[in-house]
């Protein structure tokens, strides 16, 4: 395997070749790994694809809370399509196979870094919007008007856009003088690490970067969420406070399930020794998550899981009629 990844870097710095190390299993593992990864992908895709169908045909459906979740779908189809595919295709090659040319490595991480920028920022604005629906219900029809959720929208996918952007970037610029990326797909830290320049502007710039994104949506979720409990704590409507309440723990619970396994991913990464562990999560939170997510909005917000009883109820009748 050294051997290999020896006579990989010197092909690279002629071919822009780069050697991806990808998860460590057994010839005997590997295709049990390929099927359990697909099926939990398969369920994931066809979950949000069928979720955002059922919005943009149901008319009912076209409120601002869900507007604003088929953002969330969209990422989470674009960001699991974008490492997936890729690492399914690795499980079943042998190592020496294992490679992507650097611009689609750079175009892998850009996405990847979309994805989970958008992820937070997109959540921001799904908490602005049941801010606005439980505190200041009267104005919600006012404030939340469709001009304001593709607003709202556009500048989500823009701040995720432009700081990932300069993210990658200050990456590019760099020259390199390795070819093997250690893990299963390509991120900035695979990115910076191939370089044997300087990268302090890049520690500076990643640093602020993720203080900034996870410091801004801790920071607002949080105090949105206790200015809510405190008006339904005020509040004598016990119906309303019950729907408005299990409305905002499906939305938290997203977002905690995605704050936990980033923590978890940044902390591994200060562990060299726990690489094997990083991996299986990298790919858990690209693959789990979306599939976990479309399950928790699909199942929870009762007029979703209206639609998809009634739409599989009418199937069924036509195919006994």
């Amino acid at each position: 395997m050294w051997l290999i990844q020896i006579n990989m870097e010197n092909q690279t710095l002629s071919e822009d070749i780069l050697l991806l190390e990808g998860l460590k299993v057994s010839s005997q593992s590997s295709i049990p790994t390929f099927i359990l990864l697909l099926l939990i992908y398969t369920f994931g895709m066809v979950s949000h694809i069928s979720l955002l169908i059922l919005i943009f045909r149901s008319s009912s459906l076209h409120q601002p809370m869900y507007l604003l979740l088929c953002n969330m779908s969209i990422n989470d189809v674009f960001g699991a399509t974008a490492v997936i595919p890729h690492v399914l295709r690795d499980l079943l090659l042998s190592d020496s196979e294992r490679y992507i040319h650097y611009m689609d490595c750079v175009v892998q991480a850009f996405c990847v870094h979309l994805y989970a920028s958008a992820s937070h920022t997109v959540l921001m604005i799904m908490a602005f919007d049941r801010y606005v629906a439980i505190c200041d219900p009267l104005r919600y029809a006012t404030i939340m008007t469709n001009r304001m959720v593709v607003k709202l929208s556009v500048a989500a996918w823009t701040v995720a856009l432009v700081m990932v952007v300069i993210l990658l970037g200050l990456s590019v610029r760099l020259s390199r003088c390795r070819s093997v990326i250690f893990n299963l797909f390509c991120d900035n830290a695979s990115l910076f690490k191939l370089s044997c320049e300087s990268v302090l502007i890049n520690n500076i710039y990643g640093l602020t970067y993720t203080v900034v994104l996870l410091g801004s949506s801790i920071c607002s979720i949080t105090l949105t969420y206790l200015r809510i409990a405190a008006v339904c704590l005020r509040g004598k409507n016990k119906a309303l406070n019950s729907k408005a309440l299990q409305t905002c723990a499906t939305h938290l619970a997203v977002y905690l399930i995605l704050l936990l396994s980033g923590f978890i991913i940044v902390i591994l990464h200060r562990f060299p020794q726990l690489s094997d562990h990083r991996k299986v999560a990298s790919v858990l939170c690209e693959v789990a998550l979306p599939a976990l997510n479309a399950v928790i909005y699909g199942l929870q917000i009762k007029e979703i899981k209206q639609r998809i009883i009634a739409l599989f109820f009418n199937s069924k009748v036509a195919q006994m009629t």
